[in-house]
């Protein structure tokens, strides 16, 4: 009797072991990504179709933009403390990412089409990273491209050209074949950043 339910426990630590496995690794809800997330949000309704120009004044669309993995963030290059702050965040996991094997492009959407011309998005990435991609182009293309990742903007009244622009502030995953993967808000550190999107990568890879 005792070789019984000791038999009967052991199975029953195997069916628990075994079911656990299966929600971690399996994903019942087919979700190759779920041990990645760091949000609830799943892929699909964020990103979209945009026409952007890109920092020599040639429009690009996303197909070009995002033909890597990337990270997308909406800013404006006369932001006084939280773009700075956010994009350099972004382009040192980008280089952690690159020191493990991993190619990310990093991507700034000017929100601020009037002062943000071609040119100087061109000076604003040449200082930030070698691998930065600057798009600004009209305001009703920037328009078209906040609304489709859901991020907000609204400039500031002043009296002169040093106005504000109020905006989101979040960084979005974006995958070649599986569009939005994930966001991450400003306090995630750029260490822990890269981890996170290593393990979209790899999982990427291994469902690829």
């Amino acid at each position: 009797m005792t070789r019984f339910y000791a038999g009967l426990a052991a199975a029953i630590v195997a069916a628990f072991l075994g079911t656990m496995a299966y929600l971690l690794f399996i994903k019942p809800d087919g979700d190759a990504f779920a041990q990645c997330r760091s949000s609830q949000v799943a892929g699909g309704n964020i990103g979209g179709p945009f026409t952007l120009v890109g920092t020599d004044g040639k429009t690009v669309t996303e197909k070009e933009v995002l033909a890597k993995p990337a990270l997308v963030y909406f800013g404006y290059t006369f932001c006084p403390d939280v773009c700075p702050l956010d994009m350099g965040r972004n382009v040192e996991a980008v280089d952690i990412l690159e020191e493990r094997g991993f190619d990310v492009t990093p991507v700034f959407i000017s929100i601020d089409p009037e002062r943000d011309t071609p040119e100087a998005l061109a000076d604003y990435a040449s200082n930030l990273h070698p691998k930065l991609v600057a798009l600004t182009g009209s305001l009703e293309q920037v328009k078209v491209a906040s609304q489709a990742y859901k991020t907000y903007f609204a400039k500031q009244p002043a009296d002169d050209e040093f106005y504000l622009v109020d905006h989101s502030t979040m960084t979005y995953l974006m995958l070649p074949d599986g569009g939005f993967a994930d966001f991450y808000r400003r306090d995630i550190a750029a260490d822990k950043m890269a981890e996170s999107v290593a393990c979209f990568l790899a999982a990427d890879d291994a469902e690829g």
